[in-house]
């Protein structure tokens, strides 16, 4: 009963208290799986208690504008989790009874449910109620070997298993009902931690997946043996890489009348200096080390402000390389010139050797092509690294001297073109 909560409540409580560092362990292993049992027990009674709740208006009564905020604010939920709630809690109402009997015997989990809860949708859609009735006895069975992600692959073929007559029709009813579940779910959020990072979450549908996978995972490797990088770093990066390029290609539509471009706003002091930190037009702040790389790239709009905050500059073309200027860097370094890269030139940044910041030309003799990665680096490193035009015209870089204590230079012979 409902009402025997708060004593359930102390129960538990007490067992928080419990000594189980003095438990063998097939006592813990098996108060391990009860817990969990419990867990998904209380799941289904907090989903009912949600379903009557939504069903009577009490948000809206409360002066909430949905159920999904009311709980946000009430369970202290983000607002997707909190209409998974009340989505779920509908469909265990309104679907087959017995997904909601298995999540309340403890049998299956809430993640388990969800997909069951589709799959039984599906099946009864397709084979009728005699049909779902055997589909979830199926289900639950799998639920107890399988977890939430497997259970859903193996779903998709249940009528081989409860109507092998219809399952290819079926099968391809159940593709289309998850593509429309996809398109529905499918969202991106940017937002902006506390402490200044900025965090990107969402639920991508199939093709829009494929077509990232598609673009970051050849950008996703690393660039060579002294990459350093975990793989979500390189991810991170190939995603900024994509984002290069697409600016890049001046393809984009206009925003505000402007053509698509990220506007980096500092001051001529401070940058001279490599002290002035600067402010995209979103609000954001930037390193110095930042404000100087992204004044290479063409793709880039500058605009430096005297010390009175006046425009002096807004991205002059004869700082940006750009036109026939890149096309001759093209020819010449073929590709991203630091040793060890085999990144092509469309994903490279037009880099000045001498920054423009501090005196350097936009000139074939000043520029070289970088990666995203490796022009991070080198001005991360630019104490370290030092980039050359040999005598031939071709770029060579001296690493550190912890690096080679010898400082041979270093040319990038991927890319040279003979």
């Amino acid at each position: 009963m409902v009402e025997e909560l708060p004593q359930a409540e102390d129960a538990i409580a007490a067992c928080a208290d419990t000594a189980i560092w003095a438990l063998p362990e097939g006592e813990l292993i098996a108060a391990l799986d009860t817990a969990y049992r419990i867990e998904q027990c209380l799941a289904a009674v907090k989903l009912a208690l949600i379903r009557e709740l939504d069903g009577r208006g009490t948000a809206t009564t409360q002066g909430a504008s949905s159920t999904a905020v009311w709980l946000r604010e009430r369970l202290r939920l983000t607002i997707p989790a909190a209409r998974r709630l009340v989505d779920l809690a509908a469909v265990l109402d309104t679907g087959n009874p017995g997904v909601r009997l298995a999540l309340a015997d403890g049998h299956i989990t809430v993640e388990q449910a969800r997909v069951i809860t589709d799959t039984i949708d599906t099946v009864q859609t397709a084979a009728g109620p005699e049909a779902a009735d055997t589909a979830l006895g199926v289900l639950v069975e799998w639920a107890g070997q399988f977890d939430p992600t497997l259970l859903r692959k193996l779903s998709t073929r249940i009528l081989d298993h409860v109507a092998p007559d219809i399952a290819d029709a079926a099968t391809k009813a159940a593709l289309d009902a998850e593509a429309r579940r996809a398109t529905r779910a499918r969202h991106l959020t940017l937002s902006t931690l506390t402490d200044g990072r900025l965090r990107l979450t969402g639920i991508l549908d199939t093709e829009t997946f494929g077509l990232l996978r598609a673009a970051i995972d050849p950008l996703s490797a690393p660039s060579g043996p002294d990459d350093q990088r975990s793989p979500g770093q390189r991810r991170h990066d190939a995603l900024s890489d994509v984002c290069r390029l697409a600016l890049r290609t001046g393809e984009l539509p206009e925003h505000g009348g402007d053509c698509a471009q990220v506007v980096v706003t500092t001051s001529y002091d401070g940058l001279s200096r490599q002290l002035g930190s600067g402010t995209l037009d979103t609000g954001l702040h930037l390193t110095p080390e930042a404000v100087r790389r992204l004044a290479c790239d063409a793709g880039i709009l500058p605009a430096v402000l005297s010390g009175s905050g006046q425009p002096l500059d807004i991205g002059r073309q004869r700082r940006l390389i750009t036109g026939p200027l890149r096309r001759a860097l093209v020819l010449r370094d073929g590709g991203c010139a630091f040793p060890g890269c085999d990144r092509p030139p469309r994903w490279c940044d037009a880099h000045h050797i001498e920054h423009w910041a501090d005196g350097g030309q936009t000139s074939l003799a000043n520029a070289v092509l970088l990666c995203g990665h490796h022009h991070r680096h080198l001005h991360l490193h630019h104490s370290e690294w030092t980039v050359r035009l040999a005598g031939d015209g071709h770029p060579e870089f001296v690493p550190p001297a912890w690096l080679d204590p010898e400082q041979l230079p270093r040319r990038n012979h991927y890319n040279r073109r003979t």
